[in-house]
């Protein structure tokens, strides 16, 4: 018992650690957080935990056995649902919801003293899963987003994104979360404001502020120019007006809350990065083409096949002759393009 004991609480505190790690979680700061999101800690660590004492106590009895099989078996998918959960991807207590169903289906399928109220953990679990994911499901990505991060919170991890045939590893790129543009494609609009010395760019969907920043710090390199944001949710604009005050580049910036459809910009754009909704892009594009310099570029995200409405929206464009494009390979998908009209 006293070997089982030791090696469980070894396997749970080194799980534990890797997952407080991943999380860029201090120690420190753990009595910090919400109570859910405390408990969100434990499956995987359980789950080691568990598996190392009962390990210890074979070959007493096949239950044992198969409850240890069962822990190492389930030990991946709640690793794995913790990764997703630092992605925004789960709601906060969904974990713990669901290891609790695990520990109460265990506990009824074994029959075994380790758990011994598997009715009633298997009964907390799924009420507490139907108590999380519907409120989450029906927000807004973004705001599940900003919800979850402060301002200095978010750190760069894989791209998630799912494979395209353009784009079989999105791995291979790192993200801060799903609704900013990837870290690569951040550094590629410095780099281009800083290439084509635009004097006015204009960002549709600021979000949290990280390509807008980007796009200022290129236009502060040249010395020159300004970068008109816009971002229609009043919650979301807050937040990146703070990291724009706080950044030093507020001067370089101007941040409007407004519909991408019905705000008006005045004088001719040189850069046009069209990052807002989805569904709004085409109809965007198409109210602010003839006034995007024709030597001036048209960078649109979200191009790859994944995103299709956005893909097609691209490829009508150039196939109707209003603009020449060029698809980047990168996990959601990068168009530059130029307006046909007047270009020599």
């Amino acid at each position: 018992m006293i070997l089982a004991a030791l090696l469980g609480a070894g396997g749970f505190f080194t799980i534990l650690a890797l997952d407080l790690r991943r999380r860029r979680l201090a120690a420190t700061g753990l009595f910090r957080l919400p109570a859910l999101a405390m408990l969100d800690l434990l499956p995987p660590a359980l789950m080691a935990g568990l598996a190392a004492a009962l390990g210890a106590r074979l070959p007493l009895r096949s239950p044992i056995l198969l409850g240890t099989i069962l822990c190492l078996a389930f030990l991946p998918v709640f690793w794995t649902e913790g990764r997703k959960q630092i992605q925004f991807q789960r709601p906060t207590g969904l974990l713990f919801g669901e290891w609790l169903i695990f520990a109460g289906a265990a506990g009824i399928l074994l029959g075994i003293r380790v758990v011994p109220f598997g009715l009633p953990l298997l009964l907390a679990g799924g009420a507490l899963v139907a108590a999380v994911v519907p409120p989450f499901m029906k927000k807004y990505e973004g705001l599940r987003i900003l919800e979850r991060v402060g301002a200095d919170e978010q750190f760069t991890q894989a791209e998630y994104t799912p494979a395209t045939p353009e784009c079989p590893r999105p791995e291979l790129w790192r993200m801060l979360d799903s609704q900013t543009t990837e870290v690569e494609v951040l550094d590629f609009l410095k780099t281009l404001v800083t290439t084509v010395k635009p004097k006015l760019v204009v960002e549709t969907g600021t979000f949290l502020g990280h390509g807008t920043l980007r796009l200022a710090e290129g236009l502060k390199e040249n010395g020159f120019g300004k970068v008109i944001t816009i971002e229609f949710d009043a919650a979301i604009r807050a937040r990146a007006v703070e990291r724009f005050a706080a950044s030093g580049l507020a001067a370089w910036i101007e941040s409007r809350l407004e519909s991408s459809l019905e705000t008006n910009i005045e004088g001719t754009i040189d850069l046009l990065y069209s990052d807002s909704h989805m569904a709004n892009r085409e109809a965007e594009i198409r109210r602010w083409l003839p006034q995007l310099d024709p030597r001036g570029l048209l960078v649109i995200h979200d191009a790859s096949s994944h995103f299709k409405v956005v893909r097609e929206a691209v490829l009508r464009l150039e196939e109707e002759g209003l603009i020449s494009a060029v698809l980047l390979s990168t996990p959601r998908g990068v168009a530059v393009a130029q307006r046909r009209e007047g270009r020599r």
